[in-house]
This record gives structure tokens, sequence and C-alpha cells, in this order.
């Protein structure tokens, strides 16, 4: 039975909300990894790194926003260093497909020696119904750029079953999972899945790389449109049009199908609008 919490920095995230959840209904003892946990965690504030640290041997890593900001590869390496001084043993780091930095930031990982497993992901699905997708969606219509594009999107809910399998069962380590779901989809397809599941016309506006900085902008501020808009120009080129079988490896089944997300966040209430 594990004794020592497991660390899940980004506890709030959209993935790492899943594998605290994941992992408290297993009756494991979780520290969270937030600013505002009993043990605060800070990427700006390393001298919050060994005490978060304190007592644990595995931990799950995301950095938030993404890997694609700047410092952030510096800042997974001068972490990983605090966590071998602190003991860990098995650091879980979710990573991002075709991502110039995220390859940085996997490589700080494998030179860490601590144990690894490299969680390298595809487009979440859960951006359409969690993220700043979610009210162009509720107004019928999904702006992005990239052209008809294929992406083999990903459930959260899967990468979150494969994070867990790593930090909780054996025979993970040293492995690199790229995860994605079952098919390659455009975000016309996409558009038209979500159409059916909402029983509301969702259409894709084919958009600029340009526009699309606008309208994260006016979400999250110039930096962050920066980052994302870089890479959606360096991922959206068809690079990435490729399904992996990083979630069958690791779980023993298949990934789940966008219209079986689609199907379930309609249902949720994910895409209600008020009467």
């Amino acid at each position: 039975m594990q004794s020592n919490p497991i660390l899940v920095i980004g506890a709030t995230g959209k993935t790492g909300s899943r594998v605290v959840a994941r992992l408290e209904a297993m009756n494991l003892p979780v520290r969270h990894g937030t600013r505002h946990a009993a043990i605060p965690f800070d990427w700006d504030a390393p001298d919050t790194w060994a005490p978060v640290l304190e007592g644990v041997d595995k931990a799950y890593v995301t950095y938030f926003p993404d890997l694609a900001f700047p410092g952030a590869v510096e800042k997974v390496a001068a972490f990983c260093e605090t966590a071998r001084a602190s003991g860990l043993k098995h650091i879980v780091l979710l990573s991002g497909r075709g991502e110039h930095h995220a390859r940085q930031g996997e490589e700080a990982v494998r030179r860490s020696g601590i144990d690894f497993t490299l969680v390298r992901s595809s487009w979440f699905a859960q951006n359409f119904s969690e993220g700043y997708l979610r009210d162009p969606i509720l107004a019928g219509v999904l702006p992005m750029p990239g052209g008809m594009v294929r992406e083999p999107i990903i459930d959260i809910d899967d990468i979150a079953d494969v994070v867990v399998a790593a930090l909780t069962e054996e025979g993970h380590a040293g492995e690199l999972y790229e995860v994605t779901g079952p098919r390659l989809m455009s975000f016309a397809d996409m558009a038209e899945t979500m159409t059916q599941a909402t029983g509301r016309s969702i259409r894709h506006v084919p958009i600029s790389f340009e526009d699309f900085h606008a309208n994260v902008a006016q979400s999250g501020g110039d930096f962050v449109a920066d980052v994302f808009t870089g890479i959606a120009r360096e991922t959206l080129d068809g690079r990435n049009a490729e399904v992996c079988d990083g979630v069958t490896r690791a779980l023993g089944r298949p990934p789940r199908d966008f219209a079986d997300y689609a199907a379930a966040a309609a249902t949720s209430g994910a895409w209600a609008t008020a009467a």
C-alpha cells in the first residue's frame, strides 16, 4: 500500500484534477502541488519546491500553461535536480506532441537520474468544453487555423488513466507513451460530431493564425496568445496526423472516441445555455 503521498503538480488543472480524483478514489495519499495548497508549490518560487517534495517518492508533473512558455524547460530541469536531491523515485511528465520545447522538457527529465514515464499528448478534446473554445462552441462556431489538417484528438480521461497507471503500477518506468485518440479528425469533422451530440449547428470556421492570436488574447492576454499561437503554427502543419498506440500500450484498451466524449459532454451539460 502506498504510504507516502503522491505529488500532483497542477492538481487543479484539466489533467491534474482528474488524476487527483482517481488517486483519492483508490484511497491513496495525494499532495496537491498548487500555490494555495497546505504546502504551497509555485513554479516561479524555487524555494517552494523542496518542501512540497519532502516525503514524496512519486510525482505527476505538468507545467502550466505549457512547456513552450519561456523559461519552462529550465525550470523543469531545475525542479528535477531538487526532486532527485529530495529522494523522488519516479516522475511522470505530461508533454505535447510535435512541440520543440516539449521535447526539451522530456530530455531534462530523461537526464535527471530519476525513473520516469513520459506522456506525450495530442490535442485535448476537453478544450471544447472546459477551455477557451467553449464559448465559441456555445455560439455555434469552431474557429481554428490549420485548414483541413487532421488531428487524433484525445479525451483527457484517457490521459488521466495512463498517468494513474504509471504512478501506481509496475512496468511503466522508462516508457514514452504517445497518447492519441483512435482516429484522425479535421476540425470540420469535430464540429460535425459536436453538432450531432448537441443537436445544435456547430460549424468549423477556418481562421488565420493572426485571428487565432487575437481570439486567445481576449481571454488570456497577449503573452499567453503569443505562446499558444506559436504552438499552433508549429503543430497544425500535419506533423501530428498519425494515430499512436500509447493508450493501448499503457492500459491494454483502446482510447475513447471523440464521439463518445462529445456525447458525454453534452449529456453532462457542458454546452448547456441559459434559457
